[in-house]
């Protein structure tokens, strides 16, 4: 597992030199390829590895981890690494000049890390304050930024290029990978994965069972998500310009 959080941070970190090697070797595309994802061939061949990954060591170990970690120890893992994004959606939401959405963010964290042991208890949500979680790819999309092609990254899953780039911006504000200690880095990289995919366990058993795309399904939630999100659920209408997307979970396998 120590190996898998190495190559994931380290995917992190060059994200953006992966978006350039993926641009100059996978745009061949025919007449009827999506024009969101030029890179398809290159694209299914990182889901087809990714994949792979995920069934023969993380859905596994997260099986396990749902199995023998009690749901309060579970639901207090995940308070505490969503209470960690709450630092960094108040600068996310004040790049962006979201005064409320940035003051919620920030008064969510500092509830939750003084009054909600460090963040293990979610306090601030019994006190009815919004989440408002954004990253630096959603910045950058509201301050116009194309998304560009769809993009899959080794280990990391569903982007574009524009997110893969911002990538390497969240990365710096990662609790985690900043840790000096690399043995606490290791294990609380490795805590914060498996809680990641121990919470989309009941999509990704879903899509197992329907006949379907599962890389087409991938795709196409990520970016109506990633589009909705961004406009904060109210997309332009494509009489704008753009395409309009309804609302709906983001999946990552």
């Amino acid at each position: 597992m120590n190996s898998i959080n190495k190559n994931l941070k380290r995917a992190s970190k060059w994200a953006g030199l992966l978006v350039i090697a993926a641009l100059g070797a996978g745009c061949a595309s025919g007449p009827g390829a999506n024009p969101r994802d030029p890179l398809e061939p290159f694209n299914r061949g990182v889901f087809k590895f990714n994949d792979a990954v995920d069934r023969a060591v993380l859905k596994p170990v997260a099986n396990a981890y749902v199995e023998v970690a009690p749901v309060l120890v579970r639901k207090g893992v995940s308070n505490f690494f969503e209470n960690i994004e709450d630092a960094w959606s108040t600068v996310n939401n004040t790049l962006q000049f979201k005064g409320v959405a940035a003051s919620e963010s920030f008064f969510r964290f500092g509830i939750n890390t003084f009054i909600g042991l460090g963040g293990v208890l979610d306090v601030a949500t019994e006190m009815r304050i919004e989440k408002h979680p954004k990253d630096f790819g959603h910045t950058l999309g509201f301050w116009g930024v194309g998304s560009g092609p769809y993009l899959v990254l080794p280990l990391l899953g569903p982007s574009t290029v524009r997110d893969g780039i911002a990538r390497v911006v969240d990365a710096q504000a990662d609790f985690a990978g900043g840790l000096q200690h690399v043995p606490t880095r290791n294990a609380v990289t490795t805590v914060k994965l498996v809680d990641k995919r121990a919470g989309l366990l009941k999509v990704t058993n879903m899509l197992d069972q329907m006949a379907l795309d599962r890389y087409t399904f991938t795709r196409d939630s990520y970016l109506q998500s990633r589009q909705s999100a961004i406009f904060d659920g109210y997309p332009p209408d494509e009489a704008d310009g753009n395409n309009r997307y309804e609302v709906i979970e983001e999946v990552k396998p």
